[in-house]
């Protein structure tokens, strides 16, 4: 088994807690992984990405060859598409469809949709509405966590439990709204 992907974003949308949870899972199935470096976070709305890679056996590299991810994770349109060089010829993109909109001259939403859509496997979902239906719109980042956890290789009541290990320091209230938001996520996308 092995499972290479690529976390996208902008800063301050929660990519590390993303790549947290994903690693929480993986080591409660003792599996082996590697993460890179996660880069961009010392700018809030600067571009976010970082290669995480899941395996049964060890993990040699922590960088992700081009064509070679399974699995494009990311919270943002534009960023998604900026890592499709890295995306294999059978691997899913994942991505939230509300834009982070932090440069002057960023594309028609739109466009950037259209884009993604040409991409065989792809889940674009509206995260931010989702989030708040769960009780929270800086959810967002765990519902577009559950809309890729069907192809991320560890069980799911496993991403459970490492959103709840995350979030638990912030009370009950909190993990019951990144525990729906995660299952409203995965919902969205096995019925889509």
């Amino acid at each position: 088994m092995k499972n290479d992907i690529i976390l996208s974003g902008v800063g301050g949308q929660g990519i590390l807690s993303i790549a947290a949870a994903i690693g929480l899972a993986a080591v409660e199935n003792k599996l082996h992984l590697k993460q890179s470096e996660v880069h961009g976070m010392s700018q809030r709305g600067g571009d976010v990405q970082s290669h995480f890679r899941l395996s049964d056996k060890p993990v040699a590299s922590d960088l992700i060859p081009l064509g070679k991810a399974d699995l494009i994770i990311s919270v943002e349109p534009m960023e998604a598409l900026r890592y499709l060089p890295w995306l294999s010829l059978n691997g899913w993109l994942v991505t939230n469809s509300s834009p982070y909109i932090n440069i002057p001259d960023y594309p028609p939403v739109e466009d950037l949709l259209s884009e993604i859509r040409k991409i065989k496997n792809h889940i674009i979902i509206d995260a931010e509405t989702i989030a708040r239906e769960a009780g929270s719109a800086r959810a967002g980042n765990i519902v577009v966590l559950g809309a890729a956890s069907p192809f991320i290789s560890v069980p799911f009541n496993s991403l459970e439990n490492s959103v709840k290990k995350l979030f638990m320091r912030k009370g009950e209230e909190i993990v019951g709204i990144n525990i729906r938001a995660l299952r409203a996520g995965r919902t969205f996308t096995e019925s889509n």
